[in-house]
């Protein structure tokens, strides 16, 4: 009781509770490549305390709840790599973890059709709690690998690995991968130019979505802010949905990688 005979505040409840899993996934994390490989949207996991934001189960089988795919294309990656992966486990629809916190698809009200019952009419704090539990650690590890082998003097080339859905508001997509840059465009567009010459690849350059300050996250704090070489991956989910889909990819990109890699430092002095 305080001194004028009201009770205190109550205590925000705790978004995670003992049974949920905490919020980031990390995979052969002294990994001794410099490809660091972050999944911005691994999983699709819901804290308890939200009850599945009213949604029914099916929703989460949607490329809106997750990367289909994602983290399995990267946890082969990682092997073929010896590459360390930090993976994001609760799904986009709690929070978005490739979005500034306030950004209007942070915590998006509706994705692709759904309209998300658990999103609407939150409070500033509630949407806090989100950022604070899920959002920040994710970042977090994110920010303490590159600082730990920075630390090491060791380099690392970011590189953040999503899929996309065949099919958006109706219309087909027909790129099997793309690749995303911005203002530093080095290691993207090698990458591009690789995945290109495969020749059984249709290639989006910026497609099917672009990368930009505004709506990305991972890519411009970790990777441009740092100086960092990076792209931002894009995968169709149809060719990731099952393991030998992941497993074909991930070999095709531990070659195509280090080859773009290696086209950059030749050019590093031009």
């Amino acid at each position: 009781m305080s001194p004028t005979g009201t009770l205190p505040p109550a205590a925000p409840a705790a978004l995670l509770g003992p049974e949920d899993p905490p919020p980031v996934q990390r995979l052969n994390r002294d990994g001794g490549s410099p490809f660091v490989l972050c999944v911005d949207h691994a999983g699709r996991a819901v804290p308890l305390s939200l009850g599945r934001l009213g949604l029914p189960e099916h929703e989460f089988d949607r490329h809106i709840a997750w990367d289909i795919g994602a983290l399995g294309v990267a946890a082969h990656l990682a092997s073929l790599l010896d590459a360390p992966v930090v993976a994001q486990v609760y799904s986009r629809l709690v929070i978005d973890c490739n979005r500034r916190p306030g950004h209007p698809t942070s915590i998006a009200p509706r994705s692709d059709g759904t309209v998300v019952p658990g999103n609407h009419g939150l409070d500033g704090a509630a949407r806090d709690a989100r950022r604070d539990a899920i959002f920040m650690p994710y970042q977090q590890a994110v920010a303490a690998t590159l600082d730990a082998r920075t630390a090491a003097g060791r380099r690392s080339v970011l590189v953040a690995v999503h899929s996309f859905t065949p099919s958006m508001s109706g219309r087909s997509r027909p790129w099997h991968a793309g690749v995303l840059h911005n203002h530093d465009g080095r290691f993207g567009r090698a990458l591009l130019a690789l995945l290109e010459a495969e020749g059984d690849l249709v290639v989006g350059d910026n497609e099917p979505y672009a990368l930009s300050d505004l709506d990305d996250y991972t890519v411009p704090v970790h990777g441009e802010g740092r100086g960092l070489l990076h792209a931002e991956l894009e995968i169709r989910q149809d060719l990731i949905a099952g393991p030998d889909g992941q497993r074909a990819w991930a070999e095709r990109l531990a070659r195509l990688l280090p080859s773009a890699l290696d086209a950059c430092d030749g050019t590093a002095g031009l």
